[in-house]
């Protein structure tokens, strides 16, 4: 009886054992890439909306996310079972005009779901993703650049707008139309900087710096404490900027100046400075001491397991953010790899769930904390692939560290004239009101005038006189 109740104490036990992830052990890393990955791809293939590649149910910008980290997963694992679903996913949703604005989505998403796509595509070019042979002669970088292109028009038409910058929703009926966010803008940035780190174009550096000073000169972003605040409403002319904390606004900033950092040799300040400053308050910010200050935490809903669907994608937004950021601004990954490291042993222990190490949102809590679904499992992928960029460092074997541009082996094919298909709302634009057009309104309204007149004189008569 007794050796009967160890073995079911042992079986319970294996059921709900954590990814292991041994700091200095590579493999522990790939391990439980593998196991999030495989959770990940299970509920992706098992959502209603299956018929369409690359939708997920109920929400569109998440797939854009998604596929970033399968990339990353190929890229440092060099396990190719998913790429097939990949660039299916990443080619159906670039639509008819190759930049990420699908007529299945035109009128219903924001500058944000459009620009992580466009992000997905970008590292796909980065990291030698091959192209989709079907796609002619557009290629990830192609896409990247159409998307861009669409930015660059909506930004052109609302300039005079709180002086610039992009809204958050393209339409008046979308919650956001009447605000500016960190996001939008900081994504914007992040991709004409890697646009301009890839091609060398200085069309992709003007706007990077275009959208960095907005940024910095607006409320949204302080230069001086480097707080970035998440929202700012136009009818304040973006004054007042404000709401939660999030670690996708300071990554997006912080990965765009990094790729400009690199650019530039280091030459212009800024961008060291810009990096350095956004990095100290994000390790100050998300990765609180009383959890070992090493494990990153979304602390505007990571607490009270009150993150939404968008909320519990960001933390694996900034790793995958993180890897590129020690890569391509090396001096920083003394700092940058003790927290991806430490962040993915925490995910690691929080991956208990069910029969299959379902991961929960806590990364810190060292437990299965009650929650699951695909956003908890490509959170925990991209923090799990991520950390791979440890062992690029120590030259062990893997996958090539890279990212790689058009000067040192990028081979994706661009299409720098591609996209500019807005979709933002614009007002009618009424012609403007000339003395001719005065005088025939005039003409027109004593023609009606008269004509009313001659018809209550008729109906006077007729009550009279009929």
């Amino acid at each position: 009886m007794a050796s009967r109740l160890i073995c079911q104490l042992l079986w319970l036990t294996s059921l709900t054992a954590a990814l292991t992830i041994i700091e200095n052990d590579r493999e522990s890393f790939v391990t439980a890439a593998k196991s999030a990955a495989s959770n990940a791809v299970d509920y992706y293939n098992n959502r209603q909306s299956k018929n369409e590649p690359g939708k997920f149910d109920g929400t569109w910008w998440e797939g854009g996310a998604f596929f970033t980290f399968l990339i990353n997963y190929w890229h440092w694992t060099g396990d190719e079972q998913y790429n097939d679903l990949v660039t299916e996913g990443l080619s159906y949703q670039a639509g008819s005009n190759n930049d990420f604005y699908p007529s299945s989505v035109q009128g219903t998403i924001g500058n944000d779901d459009q620009e992580f796509w466009a992000l997905a595509a970008m590292t796909a070019a980065e990291q030698r993703f091959p192209d989709n042979p079907k796609s002619g002669t557009v290629g990830w970088l192609g896409l990247a650049q159409g998307a861009h292109n669409d930015f660059v028009e909506r930004w052109a038409y609302d300039k005079e707008t709180c002086g610039g910058g992009l809204r958050w929703q393209l339409v008046p009926t979308l919650n956001g139309y009447t605000a500016k966010n960190s996001i939008s803008n900081g994504a914007f940035f992040q991709l004409a900087a890697r646009l301009y780190w890839y091609t060398g174009n200085d069309t992709y550096s003007k706007w990077a710096n275009t959208v960095w000073d907005w940024s910095v000169q607006s409320t949204l972003f302080n230069n001086q404490t480097w707080k970035i605040e998440d929202i700012a409403q136009i009818a304040d002319n973006c004054d007042n900027g404000g709401g939660n904390q999030y670690t996708y606004n300071y990554g997006s900033y912080a990965a765009g100046a990094a790729y400009m950092y690199n650019k530039t040799d280091g030459k212009e300040p800024k961008w060291k400075e810009g990096l350095d400053g956004i990095l100290q308050m994000t390790w100050s910010t998300f990765f609180p001491e009383k959890y070992g200050g090493n494990v990153m935490s979304e602390i505007a809903c990571d607490p009270w397991l009150k993150c939404d669907r968008d909320q519990l994608c960001f933390k694996g937004l900034m790793a995958d953010w993180f890897s590129k950021i020690a890569l391509v601004a090396p001096y920083t990954s003394g700092e940058v790899i003790p927290k991806l490291k430490g962040s993915a042993v925490g995910a690691g222990q929080s991956c208990t769930g069910g029969t299959n190490n379902q991961c929960g949102q806590q990364w810190y809590s060292k437990k299965w904390d009650g929650t699951k679904g695909i956003e908890q499992e490509m959170s925990a992928l991209s923090v799990f692939s991520n950390s791979l960029v440890a062992f690029a460092y120590q030259g062990n074997k893997g996958g090539t560290a890279g990212p790689v541009n058009s000067d040192d082996g990028g081979n994706s094919t661009g299409n720098p004239s591609g996209g500019g298909t807005s979709g933002e709302y614009k007002a009618p634009d009424f012609k403007k009101i000339t003395g001719g057009d005065r005088a025939g309104a005039a003409i027109v309204t004593l023609i009606f005038a008269g004509a009313w007149l001659a018809m209550v004189v008729w109906l006077l008569r007729g009550e009279f006189f009929g």
